[in-house]
């Protein structure tokens, strides 16, 4: 059987775990996270990090893998994906890569576009100054105006990326969308891609209660343990931004959490937007694991 690479991704709290541990139990195989913020050791609650329960003794890799404070994005991501994958293809042709982040999964199944122009200090202080005095509405409008396509896909509450992608569009003079789809670079492995899905209604429903969940496990006190690494980007994200602004009185407790479910729907839209503008993925509810698995036979080659 030719290696394959098997994605199995969609929106937050649609139920990717559960369903990739019994799908890598049946083929006896490793899971690797592209959740870029699943990498690191210190957030576990405001992640939604497998437990080891949750993971039944299926092999995960890139779990708590690094500190938050090392630096570590989309490129060194690729090349250690990279680098671990023709290992796991000798034990077992099919390896499962999972996670929401669609530019992390993007970068291991096609290549990260090389040919994006290099980070320019200047502008970047510029716009660290912006956000500095006005906050990050600031850049999330000047996103929109240069690039309105990307402005409805990126997680707005990402500043590394927000940073990035503005610092392109102005570098280039085009929109960093019209840029990053680039040629696929040839891999030596397949992908079989899988997006998850739920009702509308069904999915927000379950984010919420996830939300509330994750204040039961703790995760104001998970906060409050990380506060002194808040400047790190991983931190700049939804579920630890808004209980920041608690902890600075800006928000009441009850005011946060709401904001928090409202910021983590509104990603899961963005996400949703990300894979579906790929005709790769094949589109299932995360209960038809029997028609999954039955899929991924009839994708394999030999």
């Amino acid at each position: 059987m030719h290696p394959t690479l098997v994605v199995i991704t969609g929106p937050t709290a649609v139920g990717k775990t559960k369903l990739c541990v019994e799908i890598a139990q049946h083929f006896d195989c490793d899971i690797i996270s592209a959740d870029s913020r699943q990498f690191f050791k210190e957030l576990s609650i405001g992640t939604a990090k497998p437990t080891p329960e949750e993971m039944q003794n299926v092999i995960h890799h890139f779990v708590d893998s690094h500190s938050i404070n090392t630096p570590y994005n989309v490129n060194d991501f690729e090349q250690d994906v990279l680098k671990l994958l023709p290992q796991l293809f000798k034990q077992n042709p099919i390896v499962i890569l999972t996670g929401g982040s669609g530019l992390y999964i993007d970068a291991i199944c096609d290549g990260f576009d090389k040919n994006l122009p290099q980070g320019d200090e200047a502008i970047r202080i510029k716009l660290e100054k912006l956000y500095s005095k006005y906050g990050i509405e600031i850049l999330q409008e000047k996103l929109k105006q240069l690039d309105p396509i990307f402005y409805q896909e990126i997680d707005l509450s990402n500043l590394k990326r927000l940073y990035r992608a503005i610092e392109v569009c102005l570098l280039s003079g085009k929109p960093y969308s019209e840029l990053r789809q680039g040629i696929k670079q040839k891999r030596s492995f397949n992908c079989i891609k899988i997006a998850l899905n739920r009702d509308k209604e069904e999915l927000y429903n379950r984010i919420n209660l996830r939300v509330d969940l994750m204040l039961k496990e703790g995760l104001l006190e998970e906060v409050k343990r990380v506060e002194k690494y808040r400047n790190e980007n991983a931190l700049k994200t939804v579920g630890y931004r808004e209980l920041f602004d608690f902890l600075d009185k800006k928000l009441s407790l009850e005011e946060a959490v709401e904001k928090i479910k409202v910021n983590t729907r509104r990603y899961a839209k963005k996400q949703i937007a990300w894979f579906n503008r790929n005709n790769d993925y094949k589109w299932f509810h995360p209960s038809e694991k029997d028609n999954i698995i039955t899929y991924i036979k009839s994708q394999l080659k030999s």
